[in-house]
């Protein structure tokens, strides 16, 4: 089975099991520009299809650039919102790793009865294999986790990006998600960055992520004013709730191009494996000649 075709059936099986719970976010695959790709973590679905040297220099991830100083596209026809999915520079093999940092609006009362939607060894994992990585996180889970917002967002490592704040939908249909209209959702990314700067978050990009991945015209005309990238992603890892970290690791190792960006999840109730399926990622893909970046440093190429 070709990776295009596994990737349609994980989103398929995925899509599937996601007019329910909402758990997480990202996840299916790429949408083409303007046509509203749906993807996020809900109720556990099959786990996604698998595909089955060497030098590597990796230096320390270099210091975080200051607010305003990162890249950004311009915005597109008609004052659009501009959607960036892979580096258009694909000669050079640098990979961005994303995580989905992911908590709804209404998930209070499931932290508080004890769900993990934060996953700190994977942090800790990435600092240790020095994987510079963009987290986009919702403000919801920034105010769940305002000490590890900080520690994430004073760090080198790591830059945070928007992913909203109550991860409501951009565009309706989505996963049966709530819709905002467009005064709400430019209020709510507004609110996002707000919770990112009180828990202390220092290197916050300006770029977002649509809940469930879900856009058209009218939502990237909403976010106009926000002067943000939006960011998508070509690489679907599969971790939504999957149970085999091979799968993932395959999956994410065998669909990677030179300036792929890949979705991956910061939840452990939804995405229990991500952070072994790391430790198998990324000495692979250095080995086979790859350098990761944040996606600030793919969008500036």
């Amino acid at each position: 089975m070709t990776l295009s075709v596994r990737n349609a059936v994980a989103t398929a099986a995925l899509g599937a099991a996601l007019c329910t719970a909402l758990a997480g976010c990202g996840g299916g695959s790429a949408p083409a520009s303007g046509q509203g790709g749906q993807a996020r973590l809900g109720t556990p679905a099959a786990p996604a299809p698998a595909a089955s040297s060497p030098h590597t220099p990796q230096s320390a991830p270099p210091a975080a650039p200051g607010p305003g100083k990162v890249p950004t596209l311009p915005l597109g026809p008609n004052g659009l919102t501009p959607v960036f999915e892979r580096a258009k520079q694909q000669t050079e093999k640098t990979v961005a790793l994303t995580f989905d940092a992911d908590m709804t609006s209404d998930q209070g009362p499931r932290a508080a009865g004890g769900e993990h939607f934060d996953n700190p060894q994977l942090i800790s994992t990435l600092r240790s294999l020095k994987v510079p990585s963009t987290i986009f996180m919702t403000g919801r889970w920034a105010e769940e986790y305002p000490d590890q917002v900080k520690a994430i967002g004073t760090d080198p490592t790591f830059e945070i990006a928007n992913h909203s704040y109550s991860h409501h939908a951009f565009k309706s249909p989505c996963y049966g998600l709530p819709a905002l209209d467009a005064a709400a959702a430019r209020a709510d990314v507004d609110r996002a960055f707000a919770a990112f700067r009180t828990a202390g978050a220092v290197n916050t990009v300006p770029y977002f992520r649509f809940p469930g991945g879900c856009y058209d015209d009218q939502a990237l005309r909403a976010l106009s004013t926000a002067k943000v990238t939006a960011v998508q992603w070509d690489v679907v890892s599969g971790d939504a709730f999957a149970k085999d970290p091979n799968a993932v690791a395959q999956q994410v190792i065998a669909g990677v191009k030179p300036g792929s960006v890949v979705v991956m999840h910061c939840t452990r109730s939804a995405a229990p494996v991500t952070e072994e399926a790391i430790r198998k990622i990324v000495p692979e893909l250095r080995n086979r000649g790859y350098r990761f970046v944040k996606v600030s440093e793919l969008i500036g190429k």
